[in-house]
């Protein structure tokens, strides 16, 4: 197992070529090469869980590099996942590492480990080699992943508990989810205008209630922190700056990492927690308002539909952004306890020190080109009709 290791490892970090590699462990006996493979596997993939890597960031970064022409990729991935969790008590695992690895469905469902590869390709129904092939490919992926910010340990601890942490009460929470589902299954605009605006104001409320407790000294504890939201294919860029317009509003500040497909939200967790409901309805909103407004297809008009749908997404991001503005704003004007100002004043400054000490260089992103009149004035008609509550 060890000349096979070797041979793994040579072939990942380019010390041979890629398919001279491949063939020479095409030829070599599956019992030697099998668990080898498997090996390699588990300790590339606990390296990234050392490394700051959730369940889910690590799925989407393999799937969003290949996984979706080369499955086997994906399913390893979960797999690996089910062998972290393997003979380990569950309530010592921190929960929202569970809960991931649970969205996942990560379980072990091979036999042996050294009958992985095997049961791995009857199982997808693919000849060894390809199977190997795709596995290898994985491990070069996870090879050139970086180790990144520890935001979920992998385990409990007195700090990931965060008993300091400030969330949005689960039936404010509740009502939002309700008005949103209600502006995403509307056919009418002016209703999801008003179910959106409607959550918005919901949370710029509660942030003001939560800073006059902290402003009475009954929340001194609360400490502002981060969360990875995944930036998906395609138009990652147009769909990043609405993710950074709906954090504006709502106390946050994003970091971008288009390279590894998400974008990090500094913020309090009851503020990232609305960030990442409202970004997520309005992403459907969007792409219901842009399947409805966009121009025929075709091979003709393919260049015109990408041109409209990019320009769309950019003047909806614009638009969004306003209005979450001018909803918070107006809920700090009828707020008739000012108490809160300098509170608030003091946790965006918290925020940036947060983001500062994590990311001390980064780079601001170049705005996206708008070709398509008609999808820009499309999107701003679709922000303008998006509920935001």
């Amino acid at each position: 197992m060890d000349s096979a290791r070797r041979q793994i490892e040579d072939l990942v970090r380019g010390a041979v070529p890629y398919e001279s590699g491949l063939d020479l462990l095409a030829v070599a006996p599956a019992a030697e090469i099998d668990p080898a493979l498997f090996a390699a596997l588990i300790d590339a993939t606990a390296r990234l869980w050392r490394g700051g890597w959730q369940p889910a960031e690590l799925h989407r970064a393999v799937v969003r590099r290949g996984g979706t022409d080369r499955p086997v990729l994906g399913l390893a991935v979960v797999d690996a996942i089910a062998v972290q969790l393997r003979g380990l008590d569950r309530r010592t695992i921190d929960d929202r590492w569970l809960a991931q690895a649970d969205e996942l469905e990560a379980r072990v469902w091979w036999s042996a480990d050294e009958r992985y590869v095997s049961e791995l390709t009857a199982k997808r129904r693919r000849d060894r080699i390809s199977v190997v092939d795709d596995l290898l490919g994985l491990l070069t992926e996870l090879a050139e992943l970086p180790s990144i910010e520890v935001l979920v340990p992998f385990l409990k601890t007195a700090a990931a508990a965060r008993p300091g942490a400030s969330a949005v009460d689960d039936r404010l929470l509740d009502r939002v989810r309700a008005l949103l589902a209600k502006a995403e299954s509307t056919t009418y605009p002016a209703e999801a205008e008003t179910y959106t605006a409607k959550a918005q104001e919901l949370i710029a409320r509660h942030a003001i209630d939560e800073a006059l407790l902290a402003g009475r000294g009954e929340r001194t504890d609360v400490v502002p922190f981060a969360r990875r939201i995944g930036v998906d294919h395609p138009y990652e860029g147009e769909k990043a700056s609405l993710l950074s317009a709906v954090a504006d509003a709502n106390r946050c500040h994003t970091v971008w990492s288009p390279d590894l497909g998400f974008t990090t939200v500094f913020g309090f967790d009851a503020d990232i927690d609305a960030v990442d409901l409202l970004y997520t309805s309005l992403l459907v909103q969007a792409g219901r308002a842009m399947a409805k407004a966009e121009p025929p297809g075709g091979k003709a008009g393919r260049a015109r539909l990408k041109a409209f749908r990019q320009s769309f997404l950019v003047a909806y991001a614009v638009r969004i952004g306003e209005r979450l503005a001018r909803a918070t704003e107006l809920a700090l004007e009828q707020a008739t306890d000012k108490s809160f100002l300098p509170v608030l004043r003091s946790r965006d400054e918290q925020v940036r020190e947060t983001m500062t000490r994590i990311f001390p260089r980064t780079v601001r992103g170049r705005g996206s080109r708008v070709d398509s009149r008609e999808g820009w004035e499309s999107g701003r008609e679709a922000a303008d009709q998006a509920v935001l509550s």
